[in-house]
């Protein structure tokens, strides 16, 4: 396989174009001030649940570990605010599933843990182990166990690393502003996975909608003849893991095949720009940037804040609501899910909320399908 970077993306078959109504892209995030209490969930990651190491009546620090699993696919979870665990209860996740949490009410101190200290790292091995403890998973939205996908199984041999930049979906700007506002923490990030996976070819993809995205971290990685910040035409869904694969490097992922069957990871910004961060610090996956838009909301705006935090608490902050929403989505207009109320909690994987009137909730009633074939045209995955 070619070790070359691409000058121009490759062909990809079908994609739509979409508003992208992205109005929070030029604001500077705003940092949530401590919530009077958090509810972490259990399960905030693809694979087996955590199970809490903490108990009703325990103190608790910012970064200590409360829950952790020993099933490989996992992730453990820590504390997002300092204070006191008043309950260990079942809470409802954005999808419908009831699962465990640990309830903290904040003492408002958001005191940091000892615990939290940079890892010393002197294999790969220790690199996967450090990951594993921080509790990244993929921040895009998949939650993925982030120390799995670097884990490249024997007989696998991976020569690409593309950090994923597109954030196709409609209204989503929070990796957008990550890249603007954490390009050291990423670029720290990519050279740390390059550096202990042997990695020379990185590509960072982003869509042409993103200007000043595309400057910022050209500008950033500049002096790395093995970095390329590469442009991608805006359609959907660029972002999805094996279109955006073939944009880069013209490989195909076969059905039922991962990346690293073609020599590829993914990784999004932010998931790349905590890894950068979490190598300096030791601050473990405890906060997220959140994107809070729609017709609803009265200031929208990115959020940076404590991963437990109800959706409301991010409304409030936002300004209230112009109005009660008729709809709520966990993520983009595109791939999100509805919910049922604001009390649900933020959780690692959530990149954004959005709050729609009577209006802009509205839906086209569905009809008969005539057998046009269009959705074959545009389907990018050769359906």
């Amino acid at each position: 396989m070619s070790m070359s970077l691409p000058d121009s993306p490759f062909k990809t078959h079908g994609g739509v174009n979409v508003p992208h109504r992205k109005n929070t892209a030029k604001v500077e995030s705003a940092v949530l001030p401590p919530p009077d209490t958090v509810i972490l969930p259990m399960q905030q990651h693809v694979g087996a649940p955590c199970v809490p190491c903490v108990k009703a009546g325990d103190h608790v620090l910012v970064g200590q570990k409360i829950a952790d699993s020993t099933a490989f696919v996992s992730a453990p979870i820590h504390a997002s605010v300092s204070g006191k665990v008043v309950a260990i209860q079942k809470i409802m996740l954005g999808g419908g599933q009831l699962v465990d949490g640990v309830k903290i009410q904040s003492d408002g101190k958001m005191e940091v843990s000892p615990d939290v200290k940079p890892p010393k790292i002197g294999s790969l091995d220790e690199f996967l182990k450090a990951v594993h403890e921080s509790g990244l998973v993929g921040l895009g939205g998949a939650g993925f166990p982030t120390h799995v996908k670097l884990n490249v199984p024997k007989g696998k041999h991976v020569d690409t690393l593309i950090i994923n930049t597109a954030e196709c979906e409609p209204y989503i700007t929070s990796d957008n502003r990550c890249a603007i506002e954490e390009t050291d923490n990423i670029v720290n990030g990519l050279e740390a996975v390059k550096k202990w996976l042997g990695i020379h070819r990185v590509i960072v993809a982003v869509e042409g909608n993103k200007p000043d995205v595309i400057e910022k971290m050209t500008k950033a990685v500049a002096n790395d003849s093995e970095v390329k910040v590469l442009t991608l035409r805006a359609r959907y869904p660029q972002g999805a893991e094996k279109v955006l694969i073939q944009s880069c490097t013209d490989r195909r992922v076969p059905m039922g095949g991962l990346p690293a069957d073609v020599g590829c990871i993914v990784m999004n910004i932010t998931s790349t720009a905590f890894l950068g961060n979490y190598l300096a610090t030791g601050m473990p996956l405890v906060k997220k940037r959140v994107t809070v838009d729609g017709s609803a909301i009265k200031d929208p705006k990115n959020v940076i804040t404590p991963i437990g935090t109800s959706i409301r608490a991010l409304a409030d902050f936002c300004g209230g609501y112009k109005e009660k929403p008729k709809k709520i989505l966990i993520g983009g207009p595109m791939m999100g899910v509805s919910v049922f109320n604001d009390e649900i909690p933020i959780v690692k994987q959530n990149n954004g909320i959005l709050f729609f009137d009577e209006k802009e909730a509205h839906k086209m009633e569905p009809t008969t399908c005539i057998r046009c074939g269009r959705c074959v045209n545009v389907c990018p995955m050769h359906l």
